[in-house]
């Protein structure tokens, strides 16, 4: 038996450890996080800047305009379609359908806005979409540059019209589960006048996730800004009024917290915190407490949730999931795989269109 002490392989194993550590290491260390310059953080602050002065502005000058949904105009007010990709939209063709102008009366009652990670090549978008791409930074899954992607949609769609009065962030993985009109109605009729015009965004306490989450940046690190009994949870996928729109984009107390580096990386989705910790602090009473888009935690992976794919589309699965425990129907939905396109176009007029 040959002693490994004097075994002539010693130095060349000892000379391929740090290779070894090199190759299989990274296979089981989460990836690095993506951070956010100080150069991203100056333009966002200066984009927030604009859309916030020019909304005063504008209030200032014309005060008896002043919708109750927080728009400017007297017109009718528009819903601010925020998409955030770092893929391909492969279900633009239904959401062009979707928006369709040759119902007249969806016209002019609607912008869009895409927020595309530039270090992702996507296929160039056509119909509604075309040029509809903000200037966009580079994002990644719980981390705060997602927070800074929704912020920068909104604070774009401030400033590109004043009629944008509600703010839908929609993931490329969703579809919609009703026709515009209906979503529209929804927004805007008789039942939501009466509540007020609330924000439509998912705001949870009592979940068993929220002290690990808390203290994922390092034990009592959120004070004084945030205590334990004042953070919430909730989707990261939401419809916000403008008054809380401009909330989110005039904030610097909480993102300073909430922008800081997770130690405990298992823990950390602070895109799922910020919304919900902020305007249930502003203003919990102006929230529904519970999201209109629908999605399925039954069978999650990875932190990811129930994907469909072609074999589950069918009218029954569109009319299961627009069904809400709450007083507003879903309106949209995800995880939907690619390869749906084809199947829900197939039943999108005589189906998800028709209400």
């Amino acid at each position: 038996m040959v002693s490994l002490s004097t075994s002539p392989l010693l130095p060349t194993i000892i000379l391929l450890l740090p290779l070894l550590a090199f190759l299989i290491v990274p296979h089981f260390l989460p990836p690095p996080r993506v951070p956010i310059s100080s150069v991203d953080e100056l333009y966002d602050l200066s984009l927030f800047h604009n859309a916030t002065t020019l909304h005063h502005h504008h209030h200032h000058h014309h005060p008896s305009n002043n919708l109750r949904s927080g728009s400017g105009s007297l017109q009718s007010p528009k819903i601010a379609f925020l998409f955030l990709t770092n893929s391909d939209l492969v279900f633009s063709p239904i959401w062009n359908l979707y928006f369709n102008v040759t119902n007249l009366s969806n016209a002019h009652l609607f912008n869009i806005y895409v927020h595309s990670d530039p270090t992702i090549k996507i296929k160039s978008l056509d119909g509604f979409f075309k040029n509809r791409v903000i200037k966009s930074r580079r994002t990644q899954r719980s981390s705060p540059t997602l927070i800074s992607a929704a912020r920068r949609l909104i604070a774009s769609a401030i400033l590109d019209d004043e009629r944008n009065s509600y703010f839908a962030l929609i993931s490329q993985h969703c579809v919609p589960l009703h026709s515009f009109g209906f979503f529209y109605n929804t927004l805007f009729g008789d039942e939501a006048i009466n509540k007020g015009f609330p924000s439509y965004i998912e705001v949870l306490d009592n979940e068993t996730i929220l002290w690990d989450r808390y203290n994922a940046r390092g034990e009592n690190v959120m004070l004084p800004e945030v205590g334990f009994n004042e953070f919430r949870v909730g989707s990261q996928f939401f419809v916000i009024s403008r008054k809380h729109a401009l909330k989110v984009i005039e904030d610097r107390k909480l993102w300073r917290k909430f922008k800081l580096p997770c130690l405990n990386v298992q823990s950390c989705y602070p895109e799922e915190h910020y919304f919900p910790t902020l305007l249930s602090m502003y203003d919990p009473k102006g929230c529904t407490n519970y999201t209109i888009t629908r999605v399925n935690w039954t069978d999650s992976v990875d932190g990811h949730p129930h994907t469909y794919y072609p074999s589950d589309v069918s009218p029954e699965l569109i009319y299961t999931l627009r069904e809400s425990n709450f007083s507003t129907s879903y309106m949209f939905a995800r995880k939907f795989s690619p390869d749906c396109l084809k199947p829900l176009l197939e039943i999108a007029e005589s189906v998800i269109f028709k209400d």
